[in-house]
């Protein structure tokens, strides 16, 4: 009875933990976002679903399979399963090992034989009596917590790629068509231009204009075809596949963006974005590392012991036993200068994962701001952007009919065609880019992660 009782004296001692208990750190929060728009009270972009951000249909489609299949994900996902595994591992020091032996021996040999049985059992305890495996485990459950955000970035990180990388497919196929119509266009005006230079009503020289027309356009056409297929090449690698065409939904500009980005409150980014909460917990397990180092300099207590029972029969083996148990006291004394730096270097790393979780609050806060500006500059750039297209075609048209009928050479054709053609491709890369500070706005308040 003494053996248990001590036992249980011991762990009831094991209660003191050194080490610092974690604060999160305070932090400097804006009230309000740089670049936002402070009439808007809605909930944040950043905290929808998604498929409600991005309503295209055969877009979901392409990010459920990526959010599934991609490798980065699947990575993360075994990161968190390795997490798991190291908490059991770290948690299993706090608790006492017994190990068991059971078997037979036997001998013969000339005059004399015997044979012998025993079982034999045997018990290692470290206690802890200064914390120093409850903060391993504290620290282990910190970086599972961690490896757990850091899949939801992954996951928002997916998402980004995705809609990123459908909306300049898109924006490629509204290119190409662009490029197709204005050929053809541009044919049937060079057709008509040979044809009045055959009947002597205009000069070669505007025969040669009309062919720069036509290759201007042609000549931007397969470049875009080798830029799309790369571009599904991108898609069909996110989504964790071989290569292969990606399926179309709406076009570039049936893509539906909100008039307002709602950006919520700044103090609610902590909370949501995922390479923050990553850094936290991070900060938190190089804070319980301190624990760790600390309670090296303390005495420790590790208790062993044994018990057994040996018999030339199975049937008396139970009926006598022996045991023994030993508890030594052991304090470093002498160790040149290793706790002591074993600590520095943990606080070291505390300070690193400090300043590194700071460092990514102020970054997210710089993104939004940037995002912000970019999402109301790019819908600005492409308001101008059409109206100048719009422009550009009532000049192409005005030339055409000003050289039909005489008035005009056709170098002022060829002069507004190009202005023309220029600002459609243009004005396509304005949509694009209105569409993609919408996904950078997005990523940057948090959204993405969320399932």
């Amino acid at each position: 009875m003494r053996f248990p009782a001590l036992i249980l004296a011991a762990a009831m001692l094991a209660g003191c933990t050194v080490g610092p208990n974690y604060q999160r750190p305070a932090i400097d929060v804006p009230a309000t976002y740089r670049n936002a728009d402070q009439t808007s009270a809605a909930p944040s972009l950043g905290s929808q679903k998604w498929w409600t951000v991005f309503q295209d249909t055969q877009l979901q489609k392409l990010i459920r399979a990526a959010l599934a299949q991609n490798y980065d994900v699947r990575i993360a996902a075994s990161r968190i399963l390795q997490a798991q595994q190291q908490v059991t591992l770290t948690r299993s020091q706090e608790f006492p090992q017994i190990d068991g032996v059971a078997g037979g021996i036997g001998q013969k040999i000339p005059a004399f034989g015997f044979a012998a049985f025993e079982l034999q059992g045997a018990f290692s305890w470290n206690i802890d009596f200064w914390g120093q495996y409850r903060r391993a485990t504290e620290a282990a459950r910190a970086s599972l917590l961690a490896a757990d955000w850091n899949r939801d970035l992954v996951l928002s990180t997916v998402v980004q790629g995705v809609a990123t990388a459908y909306f300049q497919l898109r924006e490629l196929d509204l290119e190409l068509d662009i490029a197709k119509s204005t050929l053809a266009s541009r044919k049937e005006s060079l057709q008509l231009t040979d044809t009045l230079e055959r009947g002597g009503a205009t000069s070669l020289l505007d025969v040669r204009q009309a062919e720069q027309l036509v290759e201007t356009a042609a000549e931007t056409i397969p470049d875009t075809e080798r830029q799309i297929a790369t571009q599904e090449d991108l898609l069909s690698t996110l989504m964790g596949e071989n290569p292969h065409d990606i399926p179309r939904g709406l076009t570039l500009t049936e893509e539906p963006v909100p008039e307002s980005v709602p950006p919520g409150l700044p103090s609610e980014l902590i909370e949501r974005r995922p390479d923050i909460r990553q850094a936290e917990q991070q900060l938190i397990a190089a804070n319980a590392q301190i624990g760790v180092a600390r309670a090296q300099f303390f005495p420790s207590l590790p208790l062993t012991g044994g018990a057994g029972a040996e018999s030339t029969s199975l049937a008396s083996l139970f009926l006598g036993s022996a045991w023994n148990f030993t508890a030594p006291i052991t304090q470093p004394i002498f160790t040149a200068g290793k706790l002591k730096a074993n600590l520095k270097l943990a606080q070291a790393q505390q300070q690193q994962a400090l300043l590194t979780y700071q460092e990514t609050i102020q970054q997210a806060f710089r993104q939004i701001s940037d995002a912000l500006i970019s999402f109301t500059k790019s819908r600005e750039f492409r308001e101008h952007q059409d109206a100048l297209t719009t422009a550009a075609q009532g000049a192409a048209n005005l030339s055409e009919v000003r050289y039909r009928g005489g008035a005009a050479s056709y170098l002022e054709v060829l002069t507004n065609e190009t202005n023309y053609f220029a600002a459609q491709l243009n004005l396509a890369r304005a949509r694009l880019n209105e569409r993609l500070a919408l996904v950078q706005v997005y990523n940057a308040l948090g959204g993405g992660w969320q399932q």
